[in-house]
């Protein structure tokens, strides 16, 4: 079988659903023969590894480890999903600390073990908060580590195509920026339906309004539906994410990237990107005055939860940040 590259992929979280998910989907894909499984549980990373092993892909040179160290070393590129689920009884604040430790711990590894990294992608939730922790332990540059926020835009897409009764691939130009969840900023302005303009299409207010509702509980239909949260299109889109930093074709859905210019200051969050063999570009939305105030709101929102992080102590002042990462 032919790789597209013959460099070390690192998992984080393999054990789990999407962890699990994201080998097969790098292997099926041919991203690599070195892919190395890091999970902290035992038992459940020795099933993935017997299941992928059942899989028998040809030329594949598999590894799995519960030691930081061995997974790190040597790692050119990193997908982590290695984050912790709420539990009964943890509030919010148990989550954001809980998740962003596990964060900073990562970003220390990326720093100690593997300073050569070209690639990472977090995907573990609030993503918008533990990517800007592992940016900035790591000491990488800005467009080395991007976060997942295909999904936002994806499940409008979905949403719209089952609107219109379309096939997916003829709504193009659905788009939400800045922050996951209730705060997205829904830009519809460039959305066309086999070709024609959403707004040539009388879709109503309220309608729309709907469908954005949708598009935003998109994560929490799946658990509705299947009794657990969502991974296959995690970890299909944070692959097709690695895949484009490996070199393969580029990754053109928006993704989380750390962004400081005159308009956004200090924030990780999703913009119109390009992830290629050079890391993550971006550029400022374009849309209209409506959609472009939404995004101001959700930046300031991002804002808000990045000065919460700081007042816990879990990140620094944002003066100190090149104290940690000198690309700061």
């Amino acid at each position: 079988m032919k790789f597209l590259t013959n460099e070390k992929l690192t998992i984080v979280g393999a054990a789990g659903m999407i962890g699990s998910n994201m080998a097969q989907t790098a292997l099926m894909l041919g991203l690599t023969p070195k892919v190395c499984l890091y999970d902290v549980y035992e038992p459940g990373l020795k099933g993935v590894v017997a299941e992928i092993a059942h899989c028998a892909f040809e030329g594949a040179e598999i590894t799995w480890t519960t030691d930081p160290k061995e997974a790190f070393k040597d790692a050119k590129y990193i997908i982590s999903s290695g984050g912790a689920p709420r539990k009964e009884g943890m509030t919010r604040e148990d989550l954001l600390k809980g998740n962003c430790q596990i964060a900073e711990d990562f970003g220390k590894n990326v720093k100690k073990y593997c300073p050569d990294v070209k690639h990472v992608v977090v995907i573990f939730n609030p993503a918008d908060l533990t990517g800007l922790v592992v940016l900035l332990h790591s000491g990488l540059r800005p467009s080395q580590v991007t976060t997942l926020a295909a999904l936002d835009s994806t499940r409008l897409q979905t949403a719209l195509a089952e609107e219109f009764k379309v096939p997916q691939y003829k709504v193009t130009g659905a788009r939400t920026y800045g922050g996951h969840g209730e705060a997205m900023a829904v830009f519809a302005s460039k959305v066309k339906v086999d070709g024609t303009p959403l707004s040539k299409l009388n879709l109503s207010e309220e309608r729309f309004e709907a469908i954005k509702h949708d598009t935003v509980q998109g994560g929490s239909n799946i658990i509705k539906l299947r009794g657990r949260s969502s991974f296959q299109s995690p970890a299909y889109n944070a692959v097709k994410m690695i895949e484009a930093a490996m070199g393969g074709k580029k990754f053109t859905w928006p993704a989380g990237t750390y962004v400081n210019n005159e308009k956004y200051r200090n924030v990780m969050m999703a913009m119109p990107t390009v992830i290629d063999a050079d890391g993550v570009h971006y550029t400022d939305p374009k849309g209209t005055k409506a959609e472009l105030a939404g995004l101001q709101a959700s930046y300031e929102h991002l804002c808000h939860m990045r000065d919460e992080i700081v007042e816990l102590g879990i990140i620094p002042a944002v003066k100190d940040w090149h104290k940690l990462n000198k690309y700061l």
